[in-house]
This record gives structure tokens, sequence and C-alpha cells, in this order.
């Protein structure tokens, strides 16, 4: 059942092979909000319906409004984009030089994305056993070797660790010593907002940092994204993809989203509560491991004689997704990540999987 973009959510796939509806399978794999979208962005889709006669706004001020109020900076630093993997696949096309390097494991859309754009892409492998710790000199030496982009995800994907902003200045300073350009993908900085680098990045030119909207805002079905940076590098991306790459339901709802400030506080305090008790039961069996996580989601290691895509397979049977980690540069068929969902559907997860470890 694997697919050519080895990626979580695949839950219509999943649904066609089992025979089933999607809303009978648990989705762990995807590491969406598990208190939903906002009601406020429900009522904002079914009011705009009738706006979809027209051509989406190009220029995105509303939206970029919304987002320099959330994040207080000038919307001139934001790009608004057809989901951060949007940026992603554009961005190879804007940075000079052609030799990238990633810290791993990551998100396997970097390397996809800097091929079809004929750059050459290498991995900075952190280990687990070292909890994914960045060893600043050893990366220092690898920078030295001529690296024109370093891609780094903060918190990682799929380890879940946050690295302190004083970090992740330092990794910055580097890239200006080296003549390196930094991508920061804070995809899951809603989780840990104040750990964000973003007052740092508007003010330099060597690097951006991408968000999606899809995680925290649970709309990944509508494709939303968008990056910070300085506005010279702002107005470039904007250029790319042609006038109408976000459609008007999108640039609708992220507004919504964005304004709710109750529902999204009640996410950050929800997340927080299950991560803590579902990493604490997922600690009872001695047959895992798991990893400490800043993000909605946790990543487990398998220290028995079964495999990750065992574990997958046998859950599969009992309709719950969880994400195979054994593609990820740097992990193998012992590492697995599953999404903080809520509380009844977490307990389901354990009691499943409390059957199937041996």
């Amino acid at each position: 059942m694997s697919n050519s973009h080895d990626h979580g959510g695949t839950i219509f796939t999943v649904a066609r092979t089992l025979g089933v509806a999607t809303a009978q399978i648990l989705d762990f794999s995807a590491s969406i909000n598990p208190l939903g979208m906002s009601p406020l962005v429900r009522a904002a889709l079914t009011s705009s319906l009738d706006s979809l006669v027209h051509y989406p706004d190009a220029s995105h001020i509303e939206i970029k409004q919304a987002l320099a109020n959330y994040h207080s900076l000038p919307l001139q630093n934001f790009t608004i984009a057809n989901g951060s993997t949007g940026l992603i696949y554009n961005l190879p096309a804007v940075l000079p030089g052609k030799k990238a390097l990633i810290i791993s494991p990551s998100f396997s859309e970097y390397v996809r994305a800097l091929k079809q754009h004929g750059w050459e892409a290498g991995h900075f492998v952190l280990t687990p056993e070292n909890d994914f710790f960045i060893d600043l000199a050893k990366l220092e030496r690898s920078l030295a070797g001529g690296v024109d982009a370093l891609f780094l995800c903060n918190p990682g994907n799929p380890n879940g660790t946050l690295y302190s902003l004083k970090l992740i200045e330092q990794i910055y300073t580097l890239c200006l010593s080296a003549g390196t350009f930094l991508v920061l993908d804070e995809a899951f900085m809603d989780f840990c907002e104040e750990c964000s680098a973003k007052q740092m990045i508007t003010a330099c030119d060597k690097a951006i940092i991408l968000r999606s909207m899809t995680k925290y805002f649970a709309i990944p079905g509508l494709r939303l994204g968008y990056a910070i940076c300085n506005e010279p590098l702002a107005k470039r991306l904007e250029s790319m993809g042609g006038p109408w790459s976000v459609n008007t339901l999108a640039l609708t709802a992220g507004v919504a989203a964005l304004q709710d400030t109750p529902h999204n506080r009640r996410t950050l305090e929800y997340i927080w509560q299950e991560r803590a008790k579902l990493s604490q039961l997922l600690g009872q069996f001695s047959q895992l491991k798991v990893y400490p996580s800043s993000a909605n989601y946790l990543l487990l290691e398998i220290t028995n004689n079964q495999t990750s895509l065992e574990i997958k397979e046998e859950l599969l049977l009992h309709r719950i997704l969880i994400r195979d980690c054994a593609s990820f540069t740097g992990l193998t068929d012992k590492f697995f990540r599953i999404a903080v969902r809520t509380e009844e559907e977490n307990t389901s997860l354990i009691e499943k999987l409390g059957r199937i470890l041996k």
C-alpha cells in the first residue's frame, strides 16, 4: 500500500483498499489538530461560496494583514502559497546555486523539489541514539564543502525535537559565514510559537521561514501555507506559479482561522495535555522507546524483533493508520510516528497496540 510520495495522510487510498468509508479509519499518520477546524472557518467557508463566481484575490492582502496581526510583523514579510509544499517546490528556482544540504531525518519533499530544479541534495544525518542533537562543529565542516542552501525543520519531523532559538541563531551565523542560504521549515511551530525564529529571519536576506496552515488549523484539504522572509524575496516568490495559485476558499479559511483566538488556545492546551498522557501510556510498553516531542506527534522506536511495517499492517486490521518511518533518511524499519489525537482515539490506539506488541 505504498505511495510514490510516501507520506502520512493517505486515508483515501487506505479506505479504498480496505473497502471502508474514511470515517471508519482512525488516522494517526497525519498530524492534524484533533479538535478539527475552527467553527469560524466552517461559517466563513459556507458564507463565501457565492464568491466562487469571481477570481481569487491575487493580492492576498486580507490574509497577509491577518498574518501580520497574528505574528506582529509587517505584511510585506509574507508570501502566501498553495500549501508550504508549494513554496518548497518554487524555492529552488529563486535561490542561487545548485547544492543543498538537508538536516535529516526530514520531510521527503525537499529532495524531490530540489531534484526537479537540477539541484544536488546531500544529507546531514542526526542520530536517534543522540536524541537528534545537532553538532555545530560538524555542521560547520559540512557547510565548508560549498553548500548553497541548508534545509532544517524545527520542530523536527518526524522526531518532534525542538531546537532552541539560540541554536537556530548559531546555525544561521554558520550559514552566513559559509555563504549558505537557510531554509527553516517551521511547519509545526504553531504548537510552540514562542520558539519561532521569525523576528530574526525577517531582518536578514539569506534565510526564509516556511509555515503551513495544514496542521494546527486543520485544513489540509484546502492547501494553504506561507513564507516569512524579507520583502524582496517575498515579492520574488509571489511572482512564481501565476496570479491565482491560492483559491478563494483557502484564503477565506486562513483569515478566519487566524482570528479564532479561543479555538487556537484550546488547541494548544489540548495538545499539551494529550501528548503528555499519550507519552506516559506508551512509556508503559517495554517494547517501545518514546522520543520527547514539542509538536502534535510522537516518534516511537520498536525495541523487540517486530518491524514498523508489521505493526502498521496489524493496526490496519483494526482500521488504525500510523506513519511507518522506515523511508526517512537516518531511520530504520524500527521507527514509526503517531499523531496526538483525541483522548478517546488515543486510548483506542493504546489498547490495540497492547495486543499487537509481542
